[in-house]
């Protein structure tokens, strides 16, 4: 695989520096440059970023002295420099998607992690093992933007990486209902305990705009493509309930689950065991091996013990079993700055390096 030039729109924030840190020594993509907001134009990273850095290990050090860019203001200098970006950056909703159409109209793809244009009906959101086929709608979004090289390309919201994944083996069952509760961690929300102290013996039954993610994304996953569109899957019926928790990583979720064909559980299991994706079978460097994984043991998956399985890339399961109103019921495990943002982002993007798209 050849090397690709990389920039990371947003470096300062906490999603940013999770690329920063995943990025570092990467086979593939070559961090060439940094941007983040006009206040920090100019200034390195580790100016910039450094009495913020969130993350457990050191900001690189073949980045600390790099000088970033004004993520608006220097759009064309940013394209001359690189094959794609990565973009996490905070700004209004509106404001990212003008952000990240104006990046893709100076022919530099875009890879974001951020929730402006999962809704768009061209710009495909992809969990690599479980929806590949949807970047094949880049084709009809280029024709839109009227580019030749550029595109956007989005991952999916952190919540629903813990409980998707191990409903989408099982949708040959013919999946009915669903009840999911998730259990999310405070650097969801881009804090840590130092920073949100509040959060300390807390707990927050509300996060804006989660449920409403967290209910309808997953139909956008299961869809297909119709008319140089993606539309959305009519089924499963999905509700659910998001809870903030004093979790510093690793969103958890409770799920229940009714089936057209109930499956015994020794199906299921065999389900999870045995699935795999494209990023498996292409071997991508940031794919887990084993990407559901079930325990046995009653108080597992915990986040403190199982949220970095696999470079906290693979998705941990437990206590699967019958349920009085639904037809099973279990608990899942994913971490949410890895599996579900910036790892997420980065193995979307080994598979469209491997499938050719940014060439």
């Amino acid at each position: 695989m050849k090397k690709y030039n990389v920039g990371i729109i947003g470096a300062t924030g906490m999603v940013g520096q999770r690329f920063a840190t995943l990025l570092e020594n990467h086979p593939w993509f070559n961090v060439k440059l940094l941007a983040a907001s006009p206040r920090s134009k100019g200034k390195t990273y580790e100016e910039a970023a450094g009495s913020r850095w969130a993350m457990t290990t050191p900001m690189p050090e073949s980045m600390k002295n790099m000088v970033l860019y004004d993520a608006t203001a220097d759009i064309n200098e940013i394209a001359s420099q690189v094959d794609f970006v990565f973009c996490a950056v905070d700004m209004k909703k509106d404001e990212i998607k003008a952000l990240e159409e104006a990046y893709a109209k100076a022919e530099c793809p875009v890879v974001s992690n951020n929730s402006a244009h999962r809704f768009t009906d061209d710009v495909p959101m992809v969990v690599p093992e479980i929806n590949p086929d949807h970047i094949e709608i880049i084709k009809s979004q280029r024709e839109r933007l009227g580019t030749k090289k550029g595109f956007i390309a989005v991952k999916s919201n952190c919540s629903i990486q813990s409980y998707v994944p191990a409903l989408h083996p099982l949708r040959k069952f013919g999946i009915k209902n669903v009840l999911a509760c998730t259990y999310q961690a405070i650097s969801g929300a881009g804090k840590t305990f130092e920073t949100w102290p509040e959060m300390v013996d807390n707990l927050i039954p509300y996060i804006g705009g989660e449920e409403e993610k967290s209910e309808q994304e997953p139909l956008k996953v299961w869809g297909t493509i119709e008319n140089g569109k993606i539309v959305k899957a009519q089924t499963p019926n999905i509700t659910t309930q998001c809870l903030r928790v004093p979790v510093s990583n690793g969103h958890t979720a409770a799920v229940f689950v009714t089936f057209e064909n109930k499956p015994s559980k020794e199906e299921i299991l065999q389900c999870w065991k045995e699935f795999a994706g494209v990023p498996q079978e292409l071997e991508l460097p940031h794919a887990p091996k084993q990407f559901l994984n079930y325990f046995e043991e009653n108080d597992r998956p915990q986040a403190k013990l199982d949220r970095d399985m696999e470079g906290g890339m693979a998705v941990s399961i437990g206590r699967l079993r019958e349920d009085t109103q639904y037809d099973y019921k279990f608990v899942c495990l994913s971490h949410n700055t890895l599996r579900g943002a910036a790892g997420g982002a980065v193995l979307l993007a080994e598979l469209l390096a491997a499938k050719g798209y940014f060439d």
